[in-house]
């Protein structure tokens, strides 16, 4: 995997899932088929006969001899019915990847969670002898104070329904490994949290001030599609309407410079420079 150089931050993706495929129809269900056909820069590894081509990585992080790690992806072992490229995995490739830049769970110093969502915290935890523990026995996980919260809050209601609070976050702060912190928490050296709410309550971008600079986006934005349409949100947008104004003020503020887009699932690299195009921005 190519590595993105930001000045002294070097940023690596951690891929967990490949090739997810999910229907246009039910990502972002208000996207116009027809509009998209004519879109030049929008190629089958974006969307093919209907169907978008995402990928599902946590980014790794090293800076000043520290190892951050951006969102774990789906993990292993959890029981995710309702998604069956989810449900039950071994979770291989991704500690594959994570060995290939020569480390283990134990190296991780950091484990900032964007949001809460199930293919973002997996490998918070793993399963050893029946029980749920830290993959990361070394690390702080970060998470916003309103996103955990508000999940929490959704599990006392019986309405976790993927099982990833239960599995993937409560462990954590039971063994009293999480922070939750607010906007503007400086992460690491040059790397401050910003709120960014719509996809859910409590989601927050990570912006980098090395090299020219960058923006950790999470689902913030999903597809490039996206990009030529910002007024699309996704299904599962807590929040559909504040999820457009916090994308397309993300967008307006790095358009025309060298400042880099880093989603969760955008094709490789995945990284992107933006640039206006009409009502709309494109990959510069």
């Amino acid at each position: 995997m190519t590595t993105l150089a930001l000045g002294d931050l070097q940023v690596t993706g951690l891929t967990d899932i490949d090739r997810f495929d999910i229907p246009l129809t039910t990502l972002l269900p208000a996207a116009d088929p027809e509009k998209l056909r004519g879109i030049e820069w929008l190629g089958p590894k974006i969307l093919k006969d209907g169907i978008l081509r995402l990928k599902i990585r946590s980014w790794l992080l090293r800076l000043d001899g520290r190892v951050i790690l951006i969102d774990t992806c789906v993990g292993a072992h959890k029981e995710r019915p309702n998604w069956p490229d989810w449900h039950r995995r071994d979770g291989a490739s991704w500690l594959a990847a994570l060995s290939s830049e020569g480390l283990g769970p134990e190296d991780v110093d950091i484990v900032m969670c964007t949001h809460l969502h199930a293919d973002h915290v997996g490998w918070n935890t793993q399963l050893i002898d029946g029980r749920w523990v830290p993959t990361f026995p070394n690390a702080r996980y970060i998470c916003a104070r309103t996103e955990y919260d508000f999940w929490e809050q959704v599990a006392a209601d019986g309405g976790d329904k993927h099982g990833s609070f239960a599995d993937s976050v409560l462990p954590v702060m039971e063994t009293g490994k999480m922070d939750l912190v607010d906007d503007g928490w400086e992460l690491a050296r040059g790397l401050e949290l910003h709120s960014s709410p719509g996809h859910s309550p409590g989601h927050m971008c990570i912006h980098a001030r090395h090299g020219c600079g960058a923006t950790f986006a999470g689902d913030v934005i999903h597809s490039p599609i996206q990009l030529a349409f910002p007024e699309l949100s996704s299904a599962f947008c807590s929040d559909p309407d504040q999820a457009c104004t916090t994308r397309r003020r993300l967008l307006e503020s790095i358009a025309g410079t060298d400042h880099f887009l880093i989603p969760a699932h955008f094709p490789n690299p995945g990284w992107v420079n933006v640039d206006r195009d009409g009502n709309g921005f494109k990959p510069s």
